[in-house]
Formats: structure tokens, C-alpha cells, sequence
């Protein structure tokens, strides 16, 4: 998938929402030895993920499924419900059956858990990035 991502005429567009600063900017880090993929923000809340969404336009959202103000799973909801909003990606530290569950009915594209990041993370982003012509 790697090299999938690698032919892209231009880079994927993520949004990053995770209120662990920490992990955020090591999901940053992650992202920004892959050319074909651009971070066009971070959002420390559903709510501001919400609102960065529909300002920076991204093709993918990385969405933490627990946060404050507004957690991922509303957040989720609210992006899916606009026409042409982006893909969401969960990210979780839980394997919890019942929050993929509740994530894919959000409209969730697909589900990574926190501890599989580094070996999933780059190939789940580019399955359910919108197809660029």
C-alpha cells in the first residue's frame, strides 16, 4: 500500500485530533517521512475538530474516539452528516468491540487502534482517502 501512496499526484490532506499532545505530535512525526501525505492541522477537541474540518478541508481525519468538549464519536457524526466531508480514521487505545461498533455507525471509515499506529497507520490513511484522478 506504501507504494500506492507513494504514485499520489498530491498528498493526502489529514487532519489530526487527538487531546494527548504527545501523541499528536508523534503521529505528526510519523506522517511527515511520507511524502504523500500532508498534516494540515491538529485539534485538541471534537468540537475544534469539527470546526478544522470544515475550514482546512482534509481528505482524512485522525480522530481519537475519547476527548473533551465534544468526544470522537460525535465529532465523527457531525463531519459525516455534511456533504463531502472528509474520511474519518479512529484511533483508539481500546479494542472494545462496542467502540468500533459505535465508530463505524458515526460513519467512521475505519478503526486503528493507538498500539498498532506505527505498523497501520500509513496504509489505513490511504485506503480511505478519496480517489485522486
Amino acid at each position: 500500500m506504501k507504494a500506492a501512496a507513494a504514485k499520489l499526484e498530491s498528498p493526502i490532506r489529514v487532519l489530526i485530533a487527538d487531546d494527548h499532545r504527545l501523541f499528536a505530535e508523534a503521529l505528526e512525526a510519523i506522517l511527515a517521512g511520507e511524502s504523500s501525505i500532508e498534516v494540515v492541522g491538529r485539534a485538541r477537541n471534537g468540537a475544534e475538530a469539527l470546526e478544522l474540518a470544515m475550514e482546512l478541508e482534509p481528505d482524512v481525519v485522525l480522530m481519537d474516539i475519547s476527548m473533551p468538549v465534544m468526544d470522537g464519536i460525535e465529532a465523527v457524526r457531525e463531519i459525516r452528516a455534511r456533504e463531502d466531508g472528509p474520511a474519518v480514521l479512529m484511533l483508539t487505545g481500546s479494542n472494545s468491540r462496542a467502540d468500533v461498533d459505535r465508530a463505524r455507525q458515526a460513519g467512521a471509515a475505519g478503526y486503528v487502534t493507538k498500539d498498532r499506529i506505527a505498523a497501520e497507520l500509513i496504509d489505513a490513511i490511504v485506503q480511505v482517502s478519496p480517489p485522486q484522478y
